[in-house]
């Protein structure tokens, strides 16, 4: 009877999880370069259960027991968005091209407040008073040297391979970074990713790309599948209620009724 109850609390805490994760998902579905998670839910390990002559085991084989389930890490799905023209010369898209059937994404390369590298595909950049190219965040974008970019005016022009060109004739590249595995990456906020060694993404001079100004990738959150999912992780999380519900129920009649001495 008890073990029924942590079957239908993991199942709630599995679709609760699931849940969140969507909401999340669904919040940022108007952010540039934001990529939706996906998970997966699995079955802890069953256990198998056989009878016990005293103390000994090795008995008759009883079964197996499901121990209930849980979901799994989440996970950037890492699907071009769409292209939106905003005519912005500061904003910025990546779009990925797959030779050959290779798999893999680019990225953009900012560093964080304590100086280590980060990545995004979220292209909405600005430029701060001193003229350094920078997030919405206020961190700095990465040239190919690793160095922050400083430019004289916001007049400025970008190639299809990421080489700036300003109104007074300076130059910077653009320091794209390309993730073979992408979904290896650690989401860490505000549209950022690490690597899980915290070592530096492979250049990207050598992989196919294009880069857009004045455009902005959008968000590849599918609003109307998050929605279905939201309802069906709400309803199996309502059928798990009901169930520990009547568990419960079941056990209060036996510590009330059954077995009463009248």
């Amino acid at each position: 009877m008890f073990k029924g109850f942590y079957t239908a609390a993991s199942g709630m805490l599995a679709q609760q999880r699931r849940t969140d994760m969507l909401t999340n998902n669904m919040a940022n579905a108007n952010t540039p370069g934001f990529k939706e998670d996906q998970s997966t839910l699995r079955a802890f390990p069953d256990m198998l259960l056989e009878l016990m002559n005293g103390q000994t085991p090795g008995g008759p084989k009883v079964g197996s027991l499901s121990t209930g389930v849980y979901m799994q890490e989440a996970i950037p799905r890492f699907i071009q968005g769409d292209m939106k023209e905003t005519d912005n010369k500061t904003d910025m898209a990546l779009v990925d091209i797959n030779a050959n059937g290779l798999r893999g994404s680019v990225f953009f390369t900012v560093q964080d407040p304590s100086g280590q590298p980060r990545y995004t595909r979220n292209g909405n950049f600005t430029l701060d008073a001193q003229g350094y190219l920078t997030t919405g965040n206020g961190q700095y974008i990465l040239d190919t040297n690793g160095k922050p970019i400083q430019l004289s005016s916001d007049q400025f022009t970008v190639s299809d391979t990421g080489l700036i060109t300003g109104q007074n004739g300076e130059q910077a590249q653009l320091g794209i970074a390309f993730a073979a595995q992408p979904g290896s990456l650690i989401k860490e906020g505000n549209g950022l990713y690490r690597t899980e060694s915290g070592t530096s993404l492979a250049s990207a001079a050598n992989q196919q790309f294009k880069l857009q100004q004045g455009f902005l990738e959008q968000s590849n959150v599918d609003l109307s599948k998050s929605m279905t999912d939201m309802l069906t992780a709400y309803r199996s999380f309502e059928a798990n209620q009901k169930i520990l519900q009547a568990y419960d129920r079941s056990m209060e009649k036996v510590a009330n009724e059954v077995g009463k001495i009248g």
